[in-house]
């Protein structure tokens, strides 16, 4: 091969504008054509300024994203009668800005405490950050992620099928959930310094089992064999770190379903990945109301098929859900703090990203992509199986139901539904896509790919299975390898939300999941053509399409649901009064129980406060030791009909005295709002129960 020799640094600058700009052509190199292939991989080479950066401006911040906590029906299991009756945890969202000086770009990812990020969240919190800083923030490069907790309230969706169970939307908790992601947002950005990050992985293998393993086992035998489990064990950690040795936060990724907590809790939790996020943060002494603070993000991946569970069914090892919560967030800490503390590889490269809307509804998938012949995605449909719900949150009937074998009348009368045989084996007992005057679920959907360096996450709008995490990592790396990247990174529901992501050979079983992929038979195909398209982009450093716009539902929005009428209380006391005080004394490891006389928690949701604090004198100060986002306290909310007026409502603090408590002199204050039935006014008040010793 002859070398060629540059005569100067001009005619260097301008051979590599030369490649940059071949890159950027509207001919997209064929992955197939290893030619093409090693070509666009020198040309992005040569244009690539961060090929050895280890350099990034880094933010990161934290905001609370906590809804009504009462009567506002739960996001996740779709149980009409489990409605929010208080908090566990407050619920956040943890933000981080990610810039690489040595080409100019930046990404945004969140991970938050939610059931899912519906696309009008997304849609608005982008629409906010436009606001404040014109084009630097983008549907391009913000991400953002549930955990998927199924303990949060819900009535967030702009489409009907997720409001359904909750009675309509809820424009309070829409608005509170929209305002803490811009917010965190905003932190994270105004703490950009200089800073690395540091990558560690481990497996974690006492914490997850497939839910649905005969649908796993239909997925070819060599393809298994290239994994010694049938769900991903494997944590991915993101150390941040300052240049002026500062710990800023950290990320991880590990796919494990949000359903510790039962269908049976009432009470704001952020599951087992929400407690493990409070567990770093405690031990590294965030402070939730500080505007720069230590900031813990246990992010969701391909969690489709994958249960906390591990005892089956909704038995997670512990004596109660809360047990169970406690030991399944645990382990994911454990690992994480032995990852972050022995991290020491940077992540090297660049930021880059690219986005596309998709009609995920009519994508023409290539033969290439599916079964060797060309294929059409389908209108949005649920089959009857989505009813039965999943081992971990069952509902009715059972899993597997087919139009292949079909076993009941039901079965036979929703396998005649569908006009065409796109669905496949699916039994149609909804078709979202055809309602009017607008599909029940979203069919505009947004695909994305991020590059941090060395590794690429994948955001998707849906819950993917174990294997379909499998072969779209494959697949991306296959094609960013050559500009450096060796890890791939699923980030699940991701950006908006449209059920689940099967293989073609789980579809066919129809499981739980498999009924819940809305786009038939060959949506992962789908994925996987669209998804490879990004892919190639970036690795060839050309643009994309944006796709169709979705459409924005904000204004067409309906609701059964009441506000809050007014407050009372019986005229002998005052809001704030005490029911049932605290004992004179306790010991270690017991129960403080304080019942007051109490306001709704819709008329103020405290965001950035709390409810409850639990305060230990100090001299003659008191200071506060716990508050309502503490493991160990919990905030009941109860309705008491009390004659004649039926507005009454009784507001419960506990606290388990944890066993490292200070002995001393503490006392329970509850901070609350009522609302006047005379002129509409809220007004704050604050109760508290006597003072009594911890020995």
């Amino acid at each position: 091969m002859q070398r060629r020799v540059f005569s100067s640094p001009r005619a260097l600058a301008a051979a590599v504008l030369a490649l940059t700009l071949g890159a950027c052509s509207s001919e997209t190199p064929d992955p197939a054509d290893p030619d093409d292939s090693a070509l666009s991989t020198q040309q992005a080479a040569l244009a690539d300024p961060c090929t050895t950066n280890q350099s990034f401006q880094i933010g990161a911040g934290i905001y609370d994203i906590t809804g009504p906590a009462a009567e506002l029906g739960m996001m996740g299991y779709a149980m009409v009668d489990q409605k929010t009756a208080g908090i566990h945890q407050r619920l956040r969202s943890r933000a981080f800005v990610i810039s690489s000086p040595c080409n100019g770009k930046r990404a945004v990812f969140v991970s938050t405490d939610l059931g899912q990020v519906f696309q009008g969240v997304r849609q608005q919190v982008v629409e906010k950050l436009r606001a404040k800083y014109g084009t630097l923030y983008t549907d391009d490069n913000v991400l953002l992620s549930a955990t998927h907790t199924h303990s949060g309230p819900g009535g967030f969706s702009h489409y009907a099928l997720y409001n359904l169970t909750i009675l309509g939307y809820d424009k309070q908790n829409f608005d509170a959930i929209v305002d803490g992601i811009y917010q965190s947002i905003v932190r994270a950005h105004d703490n950009l310094a200089p800073g690395s990050i540091r990558i560690a992985s481990g497996d974690l293998l006492d914490a997850s089992i497939n839910r649905s393993p005969e649908a796993y086992l239909r997925n070819p035998a060599s393809e298994r064999a290239q994994s010694a489990y049938d769900t991903d064990k494997r944590m991915t950690l993101l150390r941040l770190q300052g240049d002026d040795g500062r710990e800023l936060g950290l990320v991880n990724w590990f796919a494990v379903h949000g359903t510790s907590m039962g269908n049976d809790n009432l009470l704001i939790s952020g599951d087992n990945k929400g407690y493990a996020s409070y567990l770093f943060e405690k031990l590294k002494g965030t402070s939730y109301t500080a505007q720069k603070t230590f900031v813990a993000a246990f992010a969701q991946s391909n969690e489709g098929d994958v249960t906390p569970n591990i005892y089956g069914g909704t038995n997670g090892g512990g004596a109660d859900d809360f047990e169970s919560t406690e030991l399944s967030g645990r382990k994911q800490f454990n690992l994480a703090k032995t990852l972050y503390d022995s991290a020491s590889a940077k992540l090297t490269g660049g930021v880059d990203y690219r986005h596309a809307y998709v009609k995920m509804d009519e994508v023409q998938v290539a033969p290439q992509y599916a079964d060797g012949l060309a294929h059409t995605t389908c209108e949005a449909a649920i089959g009857d199986s989505m009813l039965a719900g999943a081992e971990d949150g069952p509902g009715f009937g059972y899993e597997g139901a087919t139009c292949e074998s079909i076993h009941d009348v039901w079965t036979a009368f929703n396998c005649t539904l569908s006009t065409t045989p796109c669905q496949g084996e699916k039994p149609l007992v909804l078709e979202m896509g055809t309602m009017q005057p607008y599909p029940w679920t979203p069919e505009v959907l947004p695909l994305q790919v991020v590059k941090l360096g060395n590794v690429a996450l994948v955001a998707l709008p849906f819950e993917p299975t174990t294997m379909t995490g499998r072969r779209l990592r494959t697949q991306v790396l296959a094609q960013l390898a050559p500009m450096g990247v060796d890890q791939v990174v699923i980030a699940g529901l991701s950006n908006a939300y449209a059920g689940y992501l099967t293989t073609r050979e789980e579809y066919a079983k129809q499981d739980y999941e498999g009924a819940s992929t809305h786009f038939g038979p060959w949506q992962l195909a789908a994925v996987q053509q669209e998804v490879d398209k990004l892919a190639i982009a970036m690795r060839t450093g050309a643009s994309v399409a944006p796709g169709p716009t979705p459409r924005d539902l904000r204004n067409n929005q309906t609701t059964v649901q009441t506000g809050v009428v007014y407050d009372d209380k019986p005229l002998t006391v005052s809001f704030g009064s005490l029911v049932t005080d605290a004992r004179a004394s306790y010991t270690r490891g017991e129960t403080v129980s304080v019942k007051f006389w109490g306001g709704h928690p819709k008329n103020n949701l405290h965001i950035q406060g709390s409810f409850l604090q639990v305060q230990r004198k100090s001299g003659t100060s008191w200071v506060t030791v716990a508050n309502d986002w503490d493991w160990e306290t919990k905030y009941r909310w109860q309705r008491n009909n009390c004659v004649p007026t039926f507005g009454c409502s009784h507001v419960t603090i506990e606290w388990k005295i944890p066993a490292d408590a200070t002995p001393g002199t503490y006392r329970i204050r509850h901070d609350g709002d009522w609302k006047s039935g005379w002129d509409g006014l809220i007004r704050a008040y604050t109760g508290y129960s006597r003072e009594f010793t911890v020995n």
